[in-house]
């Protein structure tokens, strides 16, 4: 069985999004994957200023097949989220967006962005990943 190396970006703000997320992911037996996000309670603490971090979310991203982005409204204005599409798209990781659970919008720079988009349940995002990861 494949592991799945993924960056999912979120913002610290909605982190329960994020929690639901992996989650979803976790309850599937026959999906492995390997999370190189940066961790609320872990994040990069050597970086002296914004370049330095921007360079180490950089090194994360590279050593992932597939960049997940939770595609909520906030995420327009997320400064972070914006570097993070950058950085994927540079290093021509595919991103997939997320749908929040209930949301009837999201975010116009992600679904731009995106490779693809997916539903907020288990198969659908689990379906995004295998297709384009």
């Amino acid at each position: 069985m494949n592991t799945y190396h993924l960056f999912i970006s979120h913002s610290w703000n909605y982190s329960d999004s994020y929690d639901r997320l992996n989650q979803l992911l976790k309850a599937q037996p026959s999906f492995n994957y390997r999370n190189f996000l940066v961790p609320q309670d872990n994040p990069i603490l050597d970086a002296a200023n914004d370049a330095q971090l921007a360079l180490a979310i950089e090194n994360k991203i590279l050593r992932c097949s597939a960049v997940l982005i939770m595609a909520g409204v906030y995420a327009t204005h997320s400064r972070w989220i914006n570097q993070e599409i950058e950085i994927a798209q540079r290093l021509g990781k595919p991103i997939i967006a997320v749908k929040p659970f209930g949301a009837e919008r999201i975010s116009t720079v992600v679904r731009k962005a995106a490779n693809a988009e997916c539903a907020w349940n288990s198969d659908s995002v689990i379906d995004a990943i295998r297709l384009h990861a």
